[in-house]
């Protein structure tokens, strides 16, 4: 037992798990997700190409079921499931993926709405023409073979890429530590900026530029964004806009549609549709009649039909903004070179690419050169024969057997055994006079071929002269327009409001229990045109009632410090006679968080607004409203509340008033408002009001010099008015003073123990007391003695003993 436990050695987790994942993520990046350099192919496709190819399924021959070349791939050269290889065929016979497919197929190869292919035992492929110049030259030893999975067949490292796949075709992937975009290009122009480089290896990237102008996609849309452009050919990475091809038609009776001809590249057409369909049945803009896709024949079309008077423009820009009409494409050419994954600007990508066709023409000019010498060597020797006709004949005639001839021809003559060789194999007809003449031509001509192949091989001039004229032929036969429109400058999105929603009057109600509903001005008269009559649950009050216009926005500020952008349409509407809903239903408020405060906002903008809060702890803050604005829909941040304490009310103020703080045990202070210096959007305040233990404020409101009163309620109905002259203004944190006294003891009769609310009245006000079991009271402020600071007050309304206001 001890020699087996000394040949085990500890190891760490974080080494073998480094190593193994390591291994793992250098074959996803080299062998699967990341294309080459040089023929812009990853691994599977290379594969399928050249089992293709091997196997003769040419654009000359009949289609081929796709299962045959899937097996064909699968037993040669990659060892993995069918379903990625089909895949990868796939891919490579869709004309909206790929710039200039690759596979010819034939059936059902899937559609731009995302439908699946049919399985591969139903569909039928050959290569494309242009697969055709991805392979041209791979027999004559261009690339180099390495043994297949099971060393029992070759397959290409690389594949010759007569023209640069990939910038025009592209490609995307992804893998450990890397990913790759890399857009389809124009042919014509990278052909172009490929010999321009070629022949001006320092040519700057401005100058290539104004050959490729930017991608080509096979959907076509229009690109915004030069700058993006830019970056991406300078280094790889860069953003741009895709727009959608969209056009407003007029039809009879005053309305409008918008058309679709072409979407953004690889955008899921039917999801779009989809998507835009439910804009128009949630109702998020008015004026969408209809979406329909008349996709067919003709190809893409997509209608967006518009009622009338609708705003065409308008609308076009919500749904560009809000769905995939635009889109923004980010650049990240991330390609293998010499067996690593780099990020490449557009010329560092030719630069690859040029280099590799060098190879590639090299490699074949020698191929050709050596098939060429030797096919000169037999032709001298034919010729040679030919001459010395006779003693040929002789020689050969006197031999025992072949062997011997060889030995002889080579021996008496000189010949190599090469040329001896094809002597002997050597047809009688070849003796005529015309055959002796075309021998003669042929090693002419074969002559005049080696001396151009020598000098392909020995000038870079001519080599670089051969892949600019065969590029140039590939250009004019398989050139397309360009399909994608550039501009330059990115428009932004600006949406209306006015686009959204119908401007409309309405009533927005909220309810003691935080219950909201929003009613048209129709509904309401209607219903009566009551104000005070609004439907409720039992028990429940309406706390504030706002006239509003749908283009409105409302803060709505909680207890716990958050608050809402709650534009007044997305408050569902109701009947006036009718509850509403939980305010819950419209906004995501917190779990035993509750509503403080809700104010309308106009310009959100406006310089001299400020939003104050105050809390039940003192504490007061002042923020300039413009803080505020937000394009959020959830809850955000409006104030710090420290722990125990909440949000009393907020309120929108011009920073010239003073504000009067009433506490519940009778206390108040009165401060200039200016004394609270304007903080951050989360600042938690500044003390407005020094409590005493247990103390809390119930009342805050704004005063303006000395005019008016203070009314002071218990909780038991008792009230007081005191003019705000006897409230001298204070510093703000200060104690404050008394503003009620109350009464208990055995033989007087109690006014209450502290204060419900205070109010400040400069005109006769008519106030509603509800207790805690609902019973309403209704009296004015009138009918409150005035009387100084510290005064008792005098029972307004009749509480029973355990019921409380």
């Amino acid at each position: 037992m001890s020699s087996l436990s000394e040949q085990f050695l500890p190891a760490f987790l974080e080494e073998v798990v480094g190593d193994r994942f390591g291994r793992y993520s250098k074959y996803i990046i080299q062998d699967r997700a990341i294309p080459d350099v040089r023929d812009g192919l990853k691994p599977v496709q290379r594969r399928i190409l050249y089992a293709m190819y091997d196997s003769g399924n040419t654009p000359d021959k009949p289609y081929r079921k796709s299962a045959k070349t899937v097996g064909d791939v699968m037993g040669n050269y990659h060892p993995h499931g069918d379903s990625s290889i089909y895949e990868g065929m796939v891919r490579m016979a869709q004309p909206w993926k790929m710039g200039h497919v690759l596979i010819d197929g034939h059936g059902n190869w899937g559609s731009m709405d995302d439908d699946p292919a049919a399985a591969m035992r139903y569909t039928e492929a050959r290569l494309s023409p242009i697969a055709m110049e991805m392979m041209r030259d791979i027999e004559k030893r261009t690339v180099l073979f390495k043994d297949n999975f099971d060393n029992t067949a070759k397959e290409p490292v690389v594949v010759p890429s007569r023209y640069p796949n990939l910038l025009v075709n592209g490609t995307s992937g992804i893998s450990a530590g890397f990913a790759t975009e890399i857009p389809p290009h124009n042919l014509r122009e990278v052909i172009d900026a490929c010999i321009a480089v070629m022949q001006k290896p320092d040519i700057a990237l401005e100058d290539i530029m104004t050959f490729i102008k930017g991608p080509d996609f096979p959907t076509g849309g229009t690109i915004m964004g030069g700058e993006g452009i830019m970056d991406a050919y300078r280094t790889g990475k860069g953003r741009i806009y895709l727009r959608s091809k969209t056009e407003i038609e007029n039809l009879r009776g005053g309305k409008q549609q918008i058309v679709i001809t072409e979407v953004p590249f690889q955008i899921v057409k039917s999801r779009l549709v989809t998507s835009m369909e439910n804009i128009r049945l949630e109702k998020k803009i008015e004026g969408i009649a209809e979406v329909r896709d008349e996709s067919g024949r003709d190809g893409l079309r997509i209608v967006v039909e518009l009622k009338k008077e609708a705003d065409a423009q308008g609308i076009l820009a919500y749904l560009l903004k809000k769905t995939d009409l635009q889109v923004t494409y980010n650049f990240n050419m991330v390609a293998i070179v010499n067996k690593s994954p780099q990020q490449l600007g557009l010329k560092a990508i030719l630069e690859a690419y040029i280099a590799h066709q060098r190879e590639v023409v090299t490699h074949r000019t020698q191929f050709d050169l050596e098939k060429a010498e030797d096919r000169a060597h037999v032709l001298e020797g034919l010729v040679k024969a030919l001459n010395i006709l006779d003693e040929v004949i002789a020689a050969i005639k006197a031999s025992k057997n072949r062997q011997d001839a060889q030995n002889n021809l080579v021996w008496m003559f000189g010949f190599s055994e090469r040329q001896a060789d094809s002597i002997l194999t050597l047809q009688l007809y070849r003796l005529t006079n015309l055959e002796i003449h075309s021998l003669q031509k042929e090693l002419d001509e074969m002559n005049a071929r080696i001396a151009v192949l020598k000098g392909i091989l020995e000038s870079d001039k001519k080599l670089i002269a051969v892949i600019r004229k065969e590029l140039i032929e590939i250009r004019d036969k398989y050139g397309i327009d360009r399909r994608s429109l550039i501009q330059g400058e990115v428009e932004e999105l600006k949406v209306s409001l006015e686009v959204l929603v119908n401007a409309e009057d309405v009533l927005v109600a909220l309810s003691a229990d935080g219950y909201i509903k929003r009613t048209g001005m129709l509904s309401f008269t209607r219903s009566g045109g009551e104000r005070h009559a609004s439907g409720v649950k039992e028990g429940d009050h309406i706390i504030r009632l706002m006239d509003l216009n749908t283009r409105d926005s409302l803060l709505v500020f909680t207890r716990k410090g958050q608050y809402f952008l709650l534009p007044v349409h997305q408050i569902p509407e109701f009947k006036w006679k009718e509850p509403g809903t939980a305010i819950v239903n419209v906004i995501g408020l917190a779990k035993g968080d509750g509503i403080a405060s809700i104010l309308p906002v106009g310009n959100m903008d406006d310089p001299g607004a400020s939003l104050v809060f105050v809390t039940r702890k003192g504490q007061v803050k002042r923020t300039e409203l413009k803080e505020y604005s937000t394009s959020r829909s959830g809850a955000v941040a409006a104030c710090k509340v420290a722990e125990g304490d909440e949000v009393l009310t907020v309120a929108l103020s011009s920073g010239d008033k003073e504000i009067v703080l009433v506490t519940r045990e009778g206390m108040s202070i009165r401060f200039r408002e200016n004394e609270v210096n304007p903080m951050g959007r989360v600042a938690s305040g500044v003390r407005g009001i020094q409590l005493r233990e247990g103390d809390e404020v119930v009342s805050c409101f704004w005063v303006n010099e000395d005019e008016g009163e203070i009314l002071a309620v218990t909780e038991i109905g008792y009230a007081k008015r005191t003019l705000l002259l006897d409230y001298p203004a204070q510093s703000r944190g200060g104690k404050g003073m008394p503003t009620f006294e109350f009464k208990e003891g055995k033989r007087v009769r109690p006014n209450g123990s502290r204060i419900s609310g205070a109010f400040y009245c400069r005109e006769p006000l008519e106030l509603v007391a509800i207790t805690r079991e609902g019973a309403t009271h209704s009296f004015s402020s009138e009918s409150a003695p005035l009387s100084e600071r510290r005064s008792i007050g005098k029972q307004l309304v009749s509480v029973e003993k355990r019921t409380r206001l």
